[in-house]
């Protein structure tokens, strides 16, 4: 099942306060990246986000799935109505994660 167009738009605008959000459409549903940085899936009208240590010193809750079948696991964010915890978990994630090689030409 994919993600609702509205679901995806929802946790890009909660977590708007990180930074630039921009959501692309993969594999059926989508990544999320912050200032270019892909810091999470949303898969099956669910949030998940890579998980880094600051990451999970912010979690108010450890959830660790794959987002599906085969993947790694990564940090299953429930709470998603509070866009201050969202941003604030988004922000330090972003911070942990290495910056994404630069494309080849």
């Amino acid at each position: 099942m994919a993600s609702n167009a509205d679901f995806v738009q929802y946790i890009a605008d909660q977590c708007a306060e990180a930074g630039e959000i921009v959501t692309r459409k993969m594999f059926g549903d989508y990544g999320i990246y912050c200032n270019g940085k892909i810091f999470g899936l949303i898969c099956d009208d669910r949030f998940y986000l890579k998980p880094t240590d600051t990451g999970k010193a912010l979690l108010r809750k450890l959830d660790l799935r794959p987002p599906y079948e085969g993947a790694k696991d990564y940090f299953y964010i429930e709470e998603v109505d509070d866009h201050e915890y969202l941003s604030n978990l988004v922000r330090a994630t972003c911070k942990a994660l290495p910056e994404p090689k630069p494309k080849k030409k």
